[in-house]
């Protein structure tokens, strides 16, 4: 079984027992998070909300908070001798999905 969940503005497949590194949610390490906004569960009956499927849940616990891999962003003008570097790390926290229940 597996289902479609909407967090941080994005769309991610889950199924039970995976890890899953999303934008970063508020809780501490071994805290349960619970997810309402069910796009759709597949598995043998496949079942699409409309916009969300009514009574869907899935429940989540938080394995660890961090940042992500550094992005670097330059930006330079050509001919003008301008240059500018800059990094940037994005919080993260990674969840392992425990139950989902249609």
């Amino acid at each position: 079984m597996y289902a479609v969940i909407k967090t941080g503005g994005k769309q991610y497949k889950v199924t039970e027992g995976e890890f899953l590194k999303v934008e970063k949610l508020d809780g501490e390490v071994g805290d349960s998070v619970e997810f309402a906004e069910i796009l759709m569960i597949g598995g043998e009956n496949v079942t699409v909300g409309v916009p969300f499927v009514e009574g869907a849940r899935v429940t989540a616990k938080i394995a660890a908070q961090g940042k992500g891999k550094k992005i670097l962003v330059f930006k330079s003008k050509r001919r003008k001798g301008t240059r500018k570097l800059r990094g940037h790390r994005q919080h993260r926290t990674v969840l392992k999905i425990e139950k989902i229940s249609a």
